[in-house]
């Protein structure tokens, strides 16, 4: 597991944009699209030419999280925060770090606790729906455990995937660069 932080180069199309989410999509993937006026929430089906233009968007699994952000005229930046290696149809965010006598990471991803989140990923909770935060409640597929805070103690046992977030910590400066959505598989 080799994180790799990575940003396109050109500014994609939305149908180049289309094509590229595909490529990173495994089973579960969740997506959160933006618009000046609404959010999607959190679904599980991809966008689709309909649904341009948006402010910005987000496809994550457990894997990777692939965001895009609307620039000029229908075209997108896209990065890439993964833990699958390097993407050579991205350019990296940073080289590895090269130090006398040995070649370092660029990036790292520490566990909160292994035995829990073996995909190096830290809990994330969503919202109970009546809370008065947000001003129209938020959406969560039934197949997403968001695992609500205050229900954290009676953590029930299911099979659901839950919600979890992972930093991207710079490994020259142990600063975190990016936190990202991810998904914890159930352990079988």
């Amino acid at each position: 597991m080799k994180p790799f932080v990575g940003y396109k180069k050109e500014l994609l199309s939305v149908s180049q944009l289309l094509e590229l989410i595909p490529k990173f999509t495994i089973e579960p993937s969740y997506y959160f699209l933006r618009w000046t006026y609404k959010v999607s929430g959190i679904v599980e089906q991809p966008p689709t030419n309909i649904d341009f233009p948006m402010i910005e968007g987000q496809m994550f699994n457990h894997e990777c999280e692939l965001r895009w952000k609307h620039k000029r005229q229908n075209t997108y930046e896209v990065l890439l925060l993964t833990i699958a290696d390097k993407h050579d149809d991205f350019t990296p965010v940073k080289e590895t770090i090269k130090k006398v006598g040995n070649e370092k990471e660029a990036w790292r991803i520490e566990p909160n606790n292994p035995q829990i989140f073996p995909s190096y990923g830290y809990p994330a909770y969503g919202y109970r729906p009546d809370t008065t935060r947000f001003p129209k409640k938020l959406i969560f597929p039934d197949s997403l455990d968001i695992r609500l805070k205050e229900e954290e103690i009676k953590e029930e046992k299911n099979n659901k995937p839950k919600l979890a977030q992972r930093y991207f910590i710079d490994n020259e400066t142990s600063t975190v660069q990016f936190v990202a959505l991810t998904v914890e598989l159930a352990q079988t």
